[in-house]
């Protein structure tokens, strides 16, 4: 996909598949999970190459993805911390801790997000 867009989507390629939004925009992958006490699938950061947990009310897995969505690194970040930027990533997926171990990713798994059509342009 050259352009991506905020809003919902799935992810598949794990154990099962999970429901994900997307933050593409500046303003989206700044907010983040920033003022959020959970989150229900995953939160996918695109363009996007590293992350920070300060001001986060909760643990968080961090997945970073090549160009081609195959896992680089999973990583377990605790609020208040500031993560490496990878040098290959292009994406990074965000999930509560302990998530990313129960749909089975680890490194090297190719992995597929397909953005979900709003409802009202599905209807057309």
């Amino acid at each position: 996909m050259a352009r991506w867009r905020n809003g919902p989507g799935m992810l598949y390629g794990a154990d099962r598949a999970v429901p994900v939004e997307i933050a593409a925009s500046y303003r989206a992958r700044a907010r983040g999970l920033l003022g959020r006490d959970g989150i229900e699938g995953a939160l996918l950061l695109t363009p996007a190459s590293g992350v920070h947990t300060f001001r986060m009310r909760f643990a968080i897995d961090v997945a970073y993805l090549g160009r081609d969505f195959r896992v680089l690194a999973v990583r377990t970040m605790p609020p208040g911390r500031l993560g490496r930027p990878r040098l290959r990533a292009r994406h990074v997926l965000e999930a509560a801790a302990g998530a990313m171990t129960d749909w089975g990713l680890r490194p090297g798994m190719p992995l597929r997000v397909e953005p979900t059509p709003a409802p009202e342009a599905a209807g057309r």
